[in-house]
């Protein structure tokens, strides 16, 4: 019996603890002062701002000494980064990979092209798998969850759903909470800038190559088309780090616990769960986030994993990821993971829902 194997029955207990809890502490691939690059995002619609780096003070944003959090990677693309794991790949065919095989691998045919559910943005409520063959049964067991709590049939058909989140927005208004959430922060950071000059090989209108021009709007065309000169003046230079760059990882033990159904049956497939959110959690994965920011462990702070009870104790527990993938595969086996399997998508069915949506407003419009 592994760690986890006791461990696990403490934690599914009634009156278990409310939370595993990890806290790694990461360093830039370069070294402690180099510079990273966090995510960008869109500015606030009508906001007039543009895109730029989350980076919040912590206390008087007109206070020089006022230290900023960064956001170096969002829980939704954390998200994205770990549930991959559970995709199978070619050595997963000839029966190498164990983490694909915890799952059932269910892959939507969409014309030419073939998506695996994993990869699907809204995971089991995507619209590729609800306007497939696989839609109705998908409806049923989101259904049967709405009812009477009883996830059986999502995680025979998307148990990463269970761990990672899913919100049927469009159907049956079914929401399922994540049970792992992870978030990538930097503590006291200092934005930079930077420049850059593009200066094209040859002077194309000297040489008589290009129309010698005025009017701005061909000016700039030229200038997209790389024909001139383009400077880049106090762009996004990414920041450093002057605190710790730290990736705090939940799994929420009360919420997986509320999944159902009650007796031997529920007890099968919460243990399943379980085990898919530790292998999630626990697997020693590479922080390669985006260009100008691979993240390494820090040999200095190693990471803390804790149990963390309703009255606020600690209990410090070993994180042992091979004994948190031999959980889930034991765990895995005796819930029975579900069948994969190839289905269609259904064009016309989608078309069909199209052509109410567009109706239904239509009439809405002329009757009101």
């Amino acid at each position: 019996m592994s760690g986890w194997d006791a461990l696990a029955d403490r934690m599914l207990a009634a009156d278990g603890p409310a939370a595993l809890v990890c806290r790694q502490y990461l360093m830039p691939a370069e070294g402690h002062d180099a510079v990273i690059f966090p995510p960008t995002f869109a500015a606030a619609e009508g906001g007039g701002g543009k895109a730029g780096y989350n980076i919040d003070p912590l206390g008087d944003p007109a206070d020089p000494a006022t230290q900023r959090v960064a956001i170096i990677d969002t829980v939704g693309a954390q998200a994205n980064r770990m549930e991959p794991l559970f995709k199978a790949n070619g050595a997963a065919a000839a029966g190498e990979d164990p983490f694909s095989m915890l799952v059932p691998q269910i892959e939507i045919e969409a014309g030419n092209k073939t998506v695996n559910l994993l990869d699907a943005g809204h995971r089991a409520a995507d619209a590729i798998v609800r306007y497939s063959a696989l839609g109705p049964r998908l409806k049923e067991a989101f259904e049967a969850y709405r009812e009477s709590g009883d996830a059986t049939g999502l995680a025979k058909i998307a148990p990463t759903s269970l761990v990672f989140g899913a919100w049927d927005s469009r159907d049956t208004q079914v929401k399922l909470p994540r049970l792992v959430a992870s978030t990538i922060r930097a503590y006291d950071v200092i934005e930079l800038r930077r420049s850059a000059q593009y200066n094209p090989p040859v002077d194309y209108v000297d040489l008589g190559l290009l129309d010698d021009a005025d009017d701005k709007k061909v000016l700039d065309a030229a200038s997209e088309l790389g024909f001139r000169h383009a400077p880049a003046a106090g762009t996004h230079g990414g920041v450093q780090v002057r605190g710790d760059i730290r990736r705090d990882a939940i799994s929420s033990l009360v919420g997986l616990r509320a999944i159902g159904p009650k007796g031997a049956k529920g007890d099968a497939l919460r243990r399943y769960v379980l085990g898919l959110a530790l292998v999630a959690m626990t697997h020693d994965r590479v922080h390669d986030l985006r260009q100008g920011c691979l993240l390494v462990s820090d040999p200095d702070k190693p990471a803390t994993w804790e149990l963390v009870a309703h009255d606020g104790t600690r209990e410090v527990v070993a994180a042992d990821p091979a004994g948190a993938l031999r959980f889930a595969q034991n765990a895995a086996k005796a819930f029975g993971v579900g069948k994969s399997e190839k289905v269609a998508f259904d064009a016309a069915a989608a078309n069909a829902a199209i052509k109410e949506k567009v109706g239904g407003k239509s009439r809405g419009k002329k009757g009101g």
